[in-house]
């Protein structure tokens, strides 16, 4: 198994973990890690992400399971930045677009759709 880089930022930060689930169909799950590439991700997408103050964001998948980790500065608000994010141009069209390969129901903003995780264990 190999690690993923962790990226270094100049200032205190802290760390988000949600998870998703998609339509375990085979063409789906290939459709949706093609959509979620480099050469098909858009961009208006990725600015906004950044826009709102998220620093990194890294999504993990194993068969038909996702896992979203975000890092954000310190101070950064969630609930604020996601408001805000819903609002962007183009968001709600990629949320609608991204609902077929999703298990959630249509019309669901990102915030919706990504459930939570709760840290119950570290290792400092």
């Amino acid at each position: 198994m190999e690690g993923a880089p962790v990226k270094k930022f100049p200032m205190p930060t802290k760390r988000y973990v949600q998870v998703l689930n998609l339509r375990n169909k085979p063409e789906l799950l290939e459709a949706y890690k093609k959509q979620h590439s480099p050469e098909e991700m858009w961009p208006e997408i990725m600015e906004g992400i950044r826009s709102v103050g998220i620093l990194e964001m890294e999504i993990f998948i194993e068969r038909n399971h996702l896992v979203m980790v975000v890092e954000a500065p310190e101070d950064f608000n969630w609930d604020e930045a996601m408001a805000r994010l819903a609002t962007l141009p183009r968001q709600q069209e990629w949320e609608d677009w991204n609902a077929q390969f999703q298990d959630c129901e249509p019309g669901e903003t990102s915030d919706e759709k990504w459930k939570s995780m709760d840290r119950m264990f570290y290792l400092y």
